[in-house]
């Protein structure tokens, strides 16, 4: 399927930033930009590098590239997690990335439900700081606790002066340990696409204990690498020590081979459109304005997607689905299952609304868009918001991918059925 339509979010972590709307072609034609049969001078190759280099790192700092594995299909990964070095002498650790909350951690030794094994076919890792030669211990007295402590990241005891943390997140998982500050080990993309290695002292989290689904092996990794906008989070510690821009640059690549991209640093892509997110948010949000089906605008009030205490969008890369809130929810599904009736079975299957189909879906199933302030649309096939689940009596039985949030006004754009690409 290659890159689906998508958006982009950009901006420096703290301040304003904005979605941005891009598209790519399912096939590229190569071609030379200087004919072999035009004698072109060097000055004038490297000046349009530069030109080139210029558009790309925006920082004069340069730019870490991380490497994104997993993939949206729930049945195969369902999630997304990139790897980084840490400790002296460093060692790989693979965490999955999540937008959605601030503090990276990682499984440390003596850990209580921890896994030992991944279905991923990676190696984990407990990190241990007695074998690290560049680890401290944080205490409730240093500065950087109490930051934790300002953002409900971290909570302190009396009897140990040791600066922990306890986290439970929205599937019913959870971690608890203390935490450490050692080495996290960077190769920056200079001007001239130079690389050079470096690295900088960070505060992490050291777990002790999981539960609920973090205790599973099928999907497990080393950890969750939090890319919230609050003081412990490792963009925010980089940028207070001017190693790295206050911003980061990610895209979750859609098609089955899955991966994508994770900058820290600004990425600037031409024929951008930019959509401001909503300032003073504990998460991202968006300002969504409407949902579309075959280009018709949804009978929803706007006030559904509205900012407030207990609404409005957020992105968050470390959500599996796409939720909508109930009001936008029931006219959506209603449109879908409107505009395909003639062609297919619609059916429930688990509370979820499916349809049986003999034909493509792509030949079937109407265009979506997601509009949002100042013009930028995410654009999703039916392939990006339909998810196979088998066959019944020879049909295929696609289901919709986006599911209702109960109880919430809440909607939350996932990392896996709108397959966004995200730049923040």
């Amino acid at each position: 399927m290659g890159f689906p339509f998508g958006i982009l979010i950009a901006g420096a972590i703290l301040t304003s930033a904005a979605v941005v709307l891009c598209s790519f072609p399912a096939a590229l034609s190569l071609e030379r930009a200087f004919p072999n049969s035009l004698r072109v001078e060097l000055s004038q190759l490297r000046a349009r590098d530069r030109a080139r280099h210029g558009r790309m790192l925006q920082s004069s700092n340069g730019i870490v590239d991380l490497p994104v594995r997993g993939t949206f299909d729930p049945f195969r990964v369902g999630l997304y997690y990139t790897k980084l070095q840490l400790g002296s002498p460093p060692k790989d650790y693979y965490v999955q990335i999540d937008t959605g909350s601030d503090v990276l951690w990682v499984s440390c030794g003596s850990c209580n439900g921890c896994p030992e094994t991944s279905g991923l076919q990676i190696e984990l890792n407990l990190f241990d700081p007695q074998s690290s030669s560049t680890s401290q211990f944080i205490s409730c007295s240093d500065r950087r606790c109490s930051l934790g402590i300002q953002s409900s990241d971290s909570d302190c005891s009396t009897q140990s002066n040791q600066c922990s943390y306890t986290f439970q997140y929205g599937d019913g998982s959870g971690t608890s340990g203390y935490y450490v500050s050692d080495l996290l080990h960077l190769e920056t993309i200079l001007e001239g696409s130079v690389t050079q290695n470096a690295s900088a002292s960070i505060v992490f989290g050291c777990s002790t204990l999981q539960t609920g689904d973090l205790t599973k092996s099928d999907r497990a990794v080393d950890g969750i690498f939090g890319f919230g906008q609050q003081g412990m989070s490792v963009i925010s510690q980089l940028a207070s020590q001017g190693v790295a821009p206050n911003v980061f640059s990610h895209c979750l690549r859609g098609d089955d081979g899955g991966g994508g991209i994770l900058v820290i640093g600004e990425i600037v892509e031409p024929n951008i459109v930019y959509s401001p997110l909503v300032p003073s948010q504990p998460h991202y949000n968006l300002n969504l304005q409407s949902i579309s089906v075959n280009g018709q605008i949804l009978q929803i009030d706007p006030s559904v997607f509205a900012t407030s205490s207990n609404r409005g969008t957020i992105v968050d890369s470390g959500t599996t689905l796409a939720y909508l809130a109930s009001e936008a929810y029931d006219p959506f599904i209603s449109a879908i299952t409107a505009s395909v009736s003639q062609s297919v079975h619609p059916v429930v299957s688990n509370g979820n609304q499916c349809y049986l189909i003999t034909s493509s879906v792509s030949d079937i199933f109407p265009q979506v868009s997601l509009n949002f302030a100042g013009g930028a649309s995410m654009i999703l096939r039916p392939q990006d918001y339909l998810i196979q689940q088998g066959s019944i009596s020879g049909a295929a039985r696609w289901c919709i991918g986006l599911q209702k949030l109960q109880g919430s006004g809440i909607t939350i754009l996932g990392g896996i059925d709108t397959k966004l690409e995200t730049l923040y």
